[in-house]
Order: structure tokens, then C-alpha cells, then sequence
């Protein structure tokens, strides 16, 4: 993992303690010297900027493919892993999760925050939940786009939710109605070539989705 300095373009400082593809890394809001990475080694690491070495290790012992803090909280961190499960943690008790959330059938892409109570997880079993973090329960399950095998990117932005698709499509969800708002198809063309592909072309997918932040419309 590598720390830039955006401004001047150099690399501030490199860590080097994952044993395999770093999948996720993120900052803490609350406190931004302190940021954390999941792995395919099975381990979540909390870092900070000011010394090389990892501060804490969470043995997961399964894939870790995104790992989250809590937007208010400088203690509560999320990850989804290869296991099928979300796991929220209290860093100041490391040693067991504060909750895990089973209910996905497949690897747990993408974990995302819609505000402090309120978690997003999506999967490779083509649905999205939404867990509330007080109740430590489900609240919605999501589902209509397709997403069996890629990871097809997700994104949160307090009430809206988007993701995409192995159908090269974007979806739209509102986090009170299960079934997307909205769609939108892209032009089935090989983004390399400019080739026209079939429908069912599996090697053309969205991989990535951001809502405007200021603009959730």
C-alpha cells in the first residue's frame, strides 16, 4: 500500500506487511492519520501515516474484499470477505465483532456506509442489504441487477444506492423500496474495440459507480 502526496505526486511512504492482493483501503473521517486495508491474506490492518508499521491485525482467515469505517466513529470499522459475512467491528475490542451479519450466499464485495447506523453490503449472489447497526438486524434486501462472478461496484449516498451490473448496465435503488428506480443499459460495444458484442457477452460489466456526492439526483 502507498501514501502520496497528491500535490507534489511522490510517494510519502510504502507498507508492506499484506502476504497477498490488497483489496481495500480507507480513511477514518473522524481521525484522518488512521486508515485501514483488507486483504486476500485474510487480514484487516489499521494504519497510521506516521510509522510504518501496522498498529492492529484482525485475523479474518478468509478474503477480505472491503473494509469500511464508520463515518462518525473513529472506533467502528465494517468488512465484507469471501465467507458470505459482514463483520463490524469496536477496534478497542478487537479480539470479537460487535455483530456479523450472515444472510448473503456469496463473497461480500463491497461494504458501504449510508450514515453512522446504518450499513450497506453488496454481493456476488446479485443482492444488496442494508443492515441497521443499532438493532443488528436486516432491514431491506435489494435485488434486480445481475451479479454472479465480477464485482460490479457499489455506492452509497444516504438514501440512494447505486450499483452495476454483469448486464453492462448501472442500477438505482432508494434504500425504502426493494427493486431499482432506476436503469440505464450501455451500448452493447466492446469498450475496447468498438465492436458490437452479444448480449450475454459475460467480459463486458460495469466495475465501477460513484454518485455525485453533492447531488444524489
Amino acid at each position: 500500500i502507498v501514501l502520496w502526496d497528491v500535490h507534489r505526486g511522490e510517494s510519502l511512504r510504502e507498507y508492506e506487511e499484506h502476504e497477498s492482493r490488497a483489496w481495500s483501503v480507507d480513511f477514518c473521517k473522524p481521525n484522518p492519520t488512521i486508515f485501514a486495508s483488507g486483504s486476500d491474506d485474510g487480514r484487516v490492518k489499521l494504519w497510521s501515516t506516521n510509522v510504518p508499521d501496522s498498529v492492529l491485525t484482525i485475523e479474518n482467515h478468509a478474503n477480505v474484499c472491503s473494509v469500511r469505517f464508520n463515518p462518525v466513529s473513529v472506533e467502528k470499522l465494517a468488512f465484507g470477505s469471501a465467507h458470505h459475512h459482514v463483520h463490524y467491528y469496536d477496534l478497542r475490542f478487537p479480539r470479537q465483532p460487535l455483530h456479523v451479519f450472515q444472510s448473503h450466499k456469496k463473497t461480500v464485495s463491497y461494504v458501504k456506509f449510508a450514515s453512522g447506523t446504518e450499513l450497506v453490503s453488496a454481493c456476488a449472489d446479485s443482492t444488496i442489504k442494508l443492515w441497521n447497526l443499532e438493532t443488528a438486524t436486516l432491514e431491506r434486501t435489494f435485488s434486480g441487477h445481475t451479479n454472479d462472478r465480477h464485482f460490479v461496484g457499489l455506492s452509497v449516498n444516504q438514501d440512494y444506492i447505486a450499483c452495476g451490473s454483469e448486464e453492462n448496465a448501472v442500477y438505482g435503488y432508494y434504500k425504502a423500496i426493494p427493486k431499482p428506480f432506476v436503469q440505464y443499459r450501455f451500448a452493447s460495444q466492446d469498450p475496447l474495440t468498438g465492436e458490437d458484442v452479444q448480449d450475454d457477452d459475460e467480459t463486458v460489466f460495469i466495475s465501477s459507480v460513484c454518485w455525485c456526492p453533492r447531488h444524489p439526483t
